[in-house]
């Protein structure tokens, strides 16, 4: 599968708690940390959940 990475632009405060969940379970938490996984189902339909929250790119 191809590798996306993951950059946190705008912050979890006012948010459900399943969205900072979500988040966290990502490998973010801070603005602007960015991390590289791999695209499949479970990965895509977090980012699709939090996609307001953060920026995706191919890697």
């Amino acid at each position: 599968m191809a590798k996306i990475k993951i950059t946190q632009v705008k912050s979890t405060i006012k948010r459900p708690k399943d969205q900072k969940a979500t988040i966290i379970a990502l490998g973010l938490g801070k603005i602007n940390r960015t991390v590289e996984l791999e695209n499949n189902p479970a990965i895509a339909g977090m980012v699709r959940k939090v996609s307001h929250l953060v920026k995706v790119e191919e890697a």
